[in-house]
């Protein structure tokens, strides 16, 4: 029991320390770096909470996948000239419609009450031994949330491939 608070601690250690670093560096290769570190703080606790699916996914899929593509969009595209270009190319407008759109979300959540964060009902749970954890999850994830996870991968599509165009057009 002391061991597992232990980890606990050198996790949460971890994850809080490469998050603050991360957004307190001014090289993006650094920041990077200490993302991998809080990433790996998180699968450390993930770990800790018998949760081996997520474990496993936060280890290849975020600190091996993403974050390679990130130091890998990093390295392409060359910060030094970003730096120096025009900021703020006068589209205040859209960010205005924007924070407006956001406020009135807000708004309405607040105003409506608790009756608006509706938890999705309960999965039925399989008895110990016919499904697992991963098989569970697997099922709910292809059934009931298929249409986020598919824009979500759509989105990190159009992100990488933006980036790439980006770059190429500095090149």
């Amino acid at each position: 029991m002391l061991t597992q608070a232990i980890f606990f601690y050198v996790f949460a250690a971890m994850t809080l320390g490469g998050g603050l670093l991360t957004i307190t560096r001014k090289n993006a290769i650094h920041s990077a770096m200490f993302l991998i570190v809080s990433l790996m703080g998180v699968a450390g606790l993930y770990l800790l909470q018998q949760a081996e699916f997520l474990f496993a996914v936060q280890i290849v899929l975020y600190i091996g996948g993403i974050m390679v593509l990130f130091l890998f969009v990093i390295m392409l595209v060359n910060l030094d000239e970003a730096a120096k270009e025009k900021q703020f190319n006068g589209q205040w407008w859209i960010a205005l419609v924007c924070v407006a759109l956001v406020a009135a979300q807000i708004t309405y959540f607040l105003a409506k009450g608790s009756g608006a964060f509706r938890i999705a009902s309960l999965v039925n749970v399989a008895p110990m031994g016919r499904l697992g954890n991963t098989e569970l999850l697997a099922d709910l994830l292809f059934t009931e949330y298929l249409l986020p996870f598919e824009i979500a991968s759509i989105l990190l599509l159009v992100a990488v491939v933006g980036s790439v165009v980006m770059a190429k057009k500095r090149i």
